[in-house]
């Protein structure tokens, strides 16, 4: 299994997310760091395990309220070593406007497309997006895997910071019906238990923001999945 923190930004500090309802996402505070600072959430992240990849979610860009390219390009620049899978509400007609460095994956979240009408990048990420069991964004693109890369993330943000568990429901619906997709958990997670359910369900990816900050999985825990 593998395990990726969740960092989502808004009016340049990290928010605590919760049920999905950003306009009540406050400033990060919590017994892992005390800091909403991005570069100090990051060094506390490492300190309790050797992380790879960070997912971010610039929740600004994805409402359409501004943005957080400068700062997510200094994380970029100060970590070259680690991977940044970036949602930031970039649609599929926008994607050659732009340059990437080699440590940034764009993720394409449905909420924030209109249509697909020709395969995505195999390198992108898209994120299947649900509030509840409602399908955010185009619906064509959740009929089509045609178009899908190979990874694909479920993202079910009513489950989001309420320590409720993933939908297991879904995830195995999806993970049964596109057996070559490498689907990857997010929303709900708990802890130990959950994942180890995820792995009986064939899901190899997580993740996860709660219950790294609330110490319900240890980095004891993390090396036990690998």
């Amino acid at each position: 299994m593998h395990i990726i923190p969740v960092i989502d930004l808004k009016n340049q500090h990290v928010v605590l997310a919760k049920a999905g309802e950003r306009s009540n996402y406050q400033p990060l505070c919590t017994p892992l760091c005390p800091s909403a600072d991005v570069f100090e959430v990051i060094q506390h992240f490492l300190t309790l395990y050797p992380f790879k990849q960070f997912y971010i979610a610039d929740l600004d860009a994805i409402l359409n309220q501004g943005s957080h390219t400068e700062l997510i390009q200094n994380l970029l620049q100060q970590y070259p070593d680690i991977s940044f899978w970036v949602d930031n509400g970039l649609s599929v007609v926008e994607m050659n406007q732009y340059s990437y460095p080699s440590n940034y994956r764009i993720v394409f979240g449905t909420e924030s497309q209109t249509q697909i009408k020709a395969p995505l990048p195999a390198n992108s990420i898209l994120s299947l997006d649900f509030q509840n069991d409602t399908p955010l964004g185009a619906q064509s693109i959740f009929d089509d895997s045609r178009f899908w890369p190979d990874s694909v993330i479920l993202m079910t943000l009513n489950k989001v910071g309420m320590n409720s568990g993933p939908d297991f429901k879904k995830l195995a619906y999806y993970r049964q019906h596109y057996p070559d997709k490498n689907f990857i958990a997010a929303g709900g997670i708990r802890g130990l238990t959950d994942l180890q359910e995820l792995i009986r369900l064939g899901i190899k990816t997580a993740l996860v923001s709660s219950c790294l900050h609330f110490g319900k999985l240890t980095a004891s825990e993390i090396q036990s999945l690998s």
